[in-house]
């Protein structure tokens, strides 16, 4: 009665159940499916198409899509799915996680939902942990989808933009969840709507989802531009800069703390460094390292805001007035800062863009995964990626056996009594896999193997082509395979002929690992398909885990006891008390993942922001109104400024206004002081608007409006690249130091949001500010090409000799080491992008 009850009441249950019906439907029409030739076969993914572009669901066709596939594989692969296959696959189709034992065939499983969802013309990606499983399921799931009419494309990190795009263009794309990540941040880093690879982000199907969206979730994929060596740049700048008089040369506001050069200070340096037009877009660069210097100059005082120390700039917190050792200011100030004081400069390296795994996979419109272990971490799955674990039957009983754990008193003891656990199997001839958690355990092992002159295999997780084969060899006669835990996920181990008889595959586990995972992803090597199997993990007292969780108490028993180091302990208690521990590891890891996420979560909000906002100038042929509404915010922010409500009329800064105007978007006398003193800001933003325009208007005129919109492109793509990369930086500097607050009682992660916010809505006053002062200064007197933009955003600078634009050097083209590097940067190729190789 219980056991009903419980059926009764498990959710997991009730959605089998349901999902049965759709199973019983597939299986009914099956016959009349299989009547059909093969090129009627064929011709149903063209109906399917058709259909749901007159509105049917995917629901709708699944029962007849799925029977489509069953027969498809039958043909073509020679496998017919299982009912629990199809099972599997609905659970997928319908955004869920298929936890699946290892032998259980997930390949052949998301064949269903793939082929099901790709009809739709959308796209689906099919994710795997490495490049060899991407190819060997493409290869071999593809002669089924090729066969039913649908295109595969494989993803690879070797291929060229070409490539890419053509695989992704395909109705179904195999690819590394990597590669996946940095496709997507580099199609946001493009200068041409034409040179993006990725389409829109419909439907994946993780395999080995625990391991993507658990293992790897906190790991951050990060596109790093490479470091600029510009020390000579600050030095002249800071020599140029070191002859400056303020109010003749510059005005400092010391309320805002910035400082703009003069009309007089403009003229200098075109002078100094031999320029026309200081504000023209190829003396960006140029422009940058003079602001900088004037910053580090005026704004920034020794033993304030800085100290020197071992001949290093170190930052003084502004709150505590500590030194915040390996803290460096961002945009360059820090190597302003460095020529000013005359200490070594070091060289600048700027993050371009970064994303995580938890990030990237949820904004996918569906997400699905298929692994053996994923129940333990079900919450996590639900509340992060909104996705339920559906733990599907075995289609034959399982009958392996798990024994309990054997706990030895020392280390030296339990690994003794692994090696002659395995001698003694060998001897019988039954395949042995040792799982062990580390590298330097499993190589311990091997060397007493060695001594014991037992034949053996010891995979590390290196080669994921050497590792298939080790994994498929396991299973054989005599076999002896030590492997790191999660080596080999993906490969099923089939036992050999006369393996059955001798008990099966033998899996050894020499530690427990912190997640009960790992542990269970071990234990199901053994046993695949109703094969026999048996699992036995040994531990002892010196364990990691063992000395974390208290093992004090069951140490002194073993003393009582008189238990030698050969004798161990075999109790479901102790495994109980061991799954108890691994509990509270899993519990403290998903409360850091889930921490981790919240403040990834400020960031991610942004990149949305900035990441559409590009997309739409990439597509957008006019953007006239973008540029004209950034100047009039440019315009309204300095009015309000200057012009605070708590003071009077008379007290407003309106010299302070004129100069911002003349620096920045304005000529000398074109808005003078008399004529702003008496207007209200309203009036003064009107009035300054109007000026501002009309100037803007001639500029245009004298250009042609191809040419003026291409300019604008080109500078607002280049601005706001520059500044994202930018607030990156100010952001990780931002979340290293925010811990700190929690010692004034202050929630760390809700200053995060605030002062991100803040950092953010500054970033966006500072792009309009750059766009406005640049189209209004700049003379253009060439063709702007867009290319411009992408190398402004991701060059090298040489020192002192002007800008190298650096291409890229797509992999395979045979090039000698100590020959020079293709990019352009006068590097021997060994030292540049042939490092490595």
């Amino acid at each position: 009665m219980l056991g009903l009850l419980k059926k009764v009441f498990d959710l997991n249950q009730r959605q089998l159940n349901r999902m049965q019906k759709q199973v019983d439907q597939i299986e009914s029409i099956k016959d009349s499916i299989a009547r059909l030739s093969d090129e009627e076969l064929k011709q149903k993914t063209a109906e399917f198409r058709a259909r749901v572009e007159k509105g049917e669901t995917l629901d709708d066709i699944l029962v007849e899509a799925f029977a489509v596939v069953r027969e498809g594989a039958k043909r073509v692969l020679g496998m017919t799915p299982y009912q629990v296959q199809l099972l599997g696959g609905i659970a997928l189709h319908e955004g869920n996680i298929s936890e699946m034992k290892t032998g259980e065939g997930k390949t052949l499983t998301s064949t269903l939902p793939v082929y099901l969802n790709a009809v739709s013309g959308k796209g689906v990606h099919v994710v795997t942990v490495n490049e060899y499983l991407a190819s060997r399921d493409a290869r071999e799931m593809g002669e089924l989808f090729e066969f039913l009419g649908l295109t595969v494309g494989l993803n690879l990190n070797s291929m060229d933009s070409d490539e890419k795009r053509e695989a992704y263009a395909c109705d179904i794309t195999y690819s590394t969840n990597n590669e996946l990540g940095f496709d997507y941040l580099r199609d946001n880093m493009v200068v041409h709507a034409e040179e993006r690879v990725q389409r829109g982000l419909n439907f994946a199907i993780i395999d080995e989802v625990d391991s993507i969206l658990v293992d790897e979730a906190r790991t951050p994929l990060i596109i790093s531009g490479q470091a600029k060596q510009s020390a000579q740049a600050y030095i002249a700048a800071n020599a140029f800069v070191g002859m400056l008089k303020v109010e003749e040369d510059y005005t400092y506001d010391v309320k805002t703390k910035s400082v703009l050069l003069t009309e007089r200070g403009i003229t200098r340096a075109e002078k100094a460094f031999g320029v026309d037009n200081l504000f023209d877009l190829r003396n960006v660069s140029l422009n940058h390292h003079i602001n900088q210097g004037l910053r580090a100059h005026v704004t920034m005082t020794k033993d304030v805001d800085y100290v020197v120390q071992d001949d290093e700039i170190v930052i003084v917190d502004q709150f505590t007035g500590r030194l915040m050792q390996g803290r460096r200011y961002s945009e360059g100030l820090h190597q302003a800062i460095e020529a000013k004081e005359g200490v070594k400069i070091q060289n600048e390296s700027m993050t371009l863009a970064t994303i995580t795994f938890q990030n990237y996979f949820r904004m996918y419109d569906k997400l699905s995964g298929m692994t053996g272990t994923a129940k333990t971490e079900e919450e996590e799955f639900r509340n992060i990626y909104n996705m339920n674990v559906l733990v599907i039957p075995t289609n034959r009983p399982i009958q392996r056996i798990d024994n309990s754990d054997l706990i030895y008193k020392s280390m030296t003891g339990k690994f003794n009594a692994v090696a002659e656990e395995i001698a003694r199997r060998h001897k019988e001839g039954q395949p042995v896999l040792v799982g062990t958690v580390a590298i330097e355990t499993s190589e311990l092992i091997s060397n007493l193997l060695k001594r014991k002159g037992i034949r053996h295999e010891v995979l590390n997780a290196k080669n994921h082509e050497r590792e298939a084969d080790i994994i498929i060899n396991a299973g054989q006669q005599g076999a002896v395979t030590i492997a790191t835990n999660m080596a080999g996920r993906g490969t099923d181990i089939k036992l050999g002929e006369g393996v059955k008889e001798l008990g099966g595959l033998a899996v050894i586990g020499t530690e427990r690992h912190e997640s009960r995972r790992i542990d269970n992803q071990l234990r199901g090597r053994s046993g695949r398909q109703g094969d026999p199997g048996e699992t036995t993990f040994y531990l002892s007292m010196e364990d990691e885990l063992m000395r974390r969780f208290g093992s004090d108490n069951l140490a002194v028993m073993m003393d009582r006891l008189g238990l030698d180091d050969s004798q161990p302990i075999e109790s479901r208690m102790v495994s109980r008390a061991v799954e108890s521990a691994q509990k509270r590891v899993e519990g403290n890891n998903y409360d850091a993942r889930k921490q981790l996420l919240q403040y990834d979560d400020v960031l991610r909000q942004q990149r949305e922001v900035i990441y559409a906002q590009r997309s739409e100038v990439i597509d957008s042929n006019d953007l006239q109104q973008i540029a004209k509404s950034m100047i009039e915010g440019t315009i309204n922010r300095v009015v309000e400024a200057h012009t605070p409500k708590e003071l009077l009329q008379e007290e407003w800064d309106v010299k302070g206004i004129v100069d911002f105007l003349e620096a920045n978007l304005l000529d000398e006398d074109d808005v003078k002081p008399e004529q702003l003193k008496v207007l209200e800001p309203e009036e003064m933003v009107e009035l300054i608007s109007k000026v501002v325009f009309e100037k803007y208007e001639s500029k245009q005129d004298a250009l042609p409006a191809e040419q003026m919109r291409e300019f604008e492109k080109v500078v607002l793509l280049r601005t706001v690249d520059s500044k994202w990369m930018d607030h990156i930086d100010q952001m990780d500097q931002l979340r290293e130091g925010i811990h700190l607050r929690a010692y004034a009682q202050i929630d760390p992660l809700r200053e995060y949001q605030m002062e991100g916010f803040a950092m953010f809505e500054a970033m966006i006053a500072s792009i309009e500010e750059e766009v406005a002062r640049i189209i209004m200064k700049a003379e253009i007197e060439v063709d702007v090409e867009l290319e411009a933009v992408q190398g402004e955003a991701i060059h090298v600078s040489s020192d002192g000799e002007g800008e190298v634009k650096r291409k890229p050097v797509t992999k395979g083209e045979e090039i000698g080491r100590n020959e020079e590097c293709p990019c352009g940067s006068g590097k021997k190729y060994k030292n540049c992008h042939g490092k490595g190789l």
